[in-house]
């Protein structure tokens, strides 16, 4: 009897600024084109028109804050829920404008209003208590992607294609039946393994039998909320772990962009686009300024041996960039290497991969007064950072001397903190710099590239006031003046990467004569 051929599952993740503005891309023309020859499951961000700052997320912070502020009404939050409803009911018409749909339109128009006036209860509730807990944060946030994945879902099934929202809440407490303390300590102690054991729950949920399934991004109520767990990239790590559930072929994320390019396009037009990375190139440039994956989410698909790909929703033909998965068969990913120029003949990506810049940097320099070991001097800075929540990038130290680069997601804090390290010695802080990231494979092996680097630099008069090299094989680091971290990146760019400026590469075009 013939084996009967099920097709594979590919997971689609969309960003709220795609579901804003090409939504009727998507479900048109992206979806319908994958189910082809897949089976297809989306995953939505909160919708967003234009920008984060301006997306659904936002206005559901606005409307925490305000549940949780010393208003005297409650005026301001019925503004912000009624924004968020108007929105979405537009949203709704634009994606289902056939004649033939006006059933999925009302019964879109219905679950949205419900959602968004159970959100008003709730949210008022909150404001008669005056505080909020983690719990019940997330429980507010999910609201985006769920109005989200509905519109999405309708849209779907106007086009004729069987499709169903999902919405991931509880799927943290139904994996693990426990207190939320003992739940924080098993997160805080080995992430990845706690987010993996998700994967058996999520498969349940998102069992749409002859539909697509349309996932919201965000999922459950994590220990300390979601948000402070693992951060706005949340809805990629979903993404990952939906991949993992239903053992997918693939995981893509489509932005508005083609893929990873060698560096920042819109600051350097030279930059090229990347057709590969390996996940270690591509987590090391997302931690140092590219907004490229949450690091969480090549975590999970390294292990899992599931290859991403980066697809751009404006330009769904092209091919994107593969993300690769180092943890695949030595023979595979010796096949991969070798095709793709880090092994073999030609190796033409024995130079750096691409180079990035991360902003928002001070440095703080700080010489001990000796009367602590250096262990215990280095321990105690650590503290005091971690205390205001301040991220170390890089570390450079001797005997009495250290010197850090941290970035703050509260901005001005430095005069607080230098106040509290003022006991340890001597404290300086510079700010208003920038991390310069070089990424390539296993480039620390590479003879010469950092003195190549820093030799470049030094004919283009760039002053480095802090370099790290050492503590990863696929990165050096340096710190330079904000101002000056562009012309570093072109430096790099162009004389230790080898690819043309623009200015060299149209010049190249033009025919002569030429007049001297």
């Amino acid at each position: 009897m013939p084996q009967i051929q099920t097709k594979p599952w590919i997971v689609q993740k969309y960003g709220g600024t795609s579901i804003g503005k090409l939504l009727n891309t998507i479900t048109g023309s992206i979806v319908p084109e994958y189910l082809q020859s897949y089976n297809v499951a989306v995953v939505c961000s909160a919708r967003s028109s234009t920008s984060k700052s301006k997306g659904t997320t936002s206005l559901l912070l606005d409307a925490i804050r305000l549940a949780t502020s010393s208003e005297t009404d409650t005026s301001g939050l019925d503004q912000v829920i009624d924004i968020i409803k108007e929105e979405h009911l537009v949203a709704a018409r634009g994606a289902i404008d056939s004649e033939h749909s006006i059933d999925i339109l009302r019964q879109l128009q219905v679950s949205i209003m419900k959602d968004c006036e159970q959100l008003r209860s709730f949210l008022k509730a909150t404001w008669t208590l005056g505080e909020i807990s983690e719990r019940t944060q997330d429980r507010v946030l999910a609201v985006g992607e769920t109005l989200s994945c509905r519109i999405l879902a309708g849209s779907l099934r106007s086009k004729g294609i069987p499709a169903e929202a999902v919405v991931l809440d509880n799927i943290v407490q139904d994996s693990y039946r426990s207190e939320p303390r003992d739940l924080g300590r098993a997160y805080k102690s080995h992430p990845a393994a706690f987010l993996r054991g998700l994967t058996d729950t999520i498969l349940k949920k998102i069992a749409c039998e002859g539909k697509v399934p349309v996932i919201t991004g965000f999922f459950g109520s994590m220990p300390d909320s979601l948000l402070n767990s693992v951060g706005r990239g949340y809805s990629d790590l979903c993404a990952a772990l939906c991949a993992i559930a239903l053992n997918a072929e693939e995981l893509q994320i489509w932005k508005e962009v083609d893929g990873i390019f060698t560096a920042d396009p819109r600051k350097i037009k030279a930059a090229r686009l990347l057709a590969t990375v390996t996940s270690e190139e591509a987590a090391e440039l997302t931690y140092y300024g590219s907004e490229v994956i949450h690091p969480f989410t090549i975590e999970q698909i390294t292990n899992a041996a599931i290859r991403l790909r980066l697809k751009n929703v404006i330009n769904p033909s092209g091919f994107g960039t593969i993300i690769y998965p180092s943890q695949s068969s030595p023979h595979s990913k010796a096949m991969f290497m070798i095709s793709n120029g880090y092994y073999g003949e030609s190796q033409y990506r024995r130079t750096p991969t691409a180079v990035t810049v991360k902003e928002g940097i001070t440095i703080l320099n700080i010489k001990s007064n000796g009367t602590s070991k250096p262990q215990t001097f280095l321990a105690r800075v650590g503290e005091v950072l971690e205390r205001h929540d301040i991220t170390i990038d890089l570390v450079s130290s001797s005997q009495q001397m250290l010197s850090l680069a941290l970035w703050s997601a509260k901005g001005d804090n430095m005069k607080d903190i230098t106040a509290k390290l003022a006991g340890f010695g001597i404290i300086s802080a510079v700010r208003h710099m920038s991390i310069v990231s070089v990424v390539g494979h296993k480039m620390r092996n590479m003879v010469g590239v950092a003195g190549e680097i820093f030799s470049a630099l030094a004919n283009a008069r760039v002053n480095i006031y802090l370099i790290s090299q050492g503590a990863s094989e696929i990165n050096i680091c340096f710190v330079v003046k904000a101002q000056d971290a562009l012309l570093a990146s072109e430096v790099v760019h162009t004389n230790v990467m080898r690819i043309p400026s623009h200015t060299e590469r149209e010049n190249t075009l033009i025919k002569g004569p030429w007049l001297y």
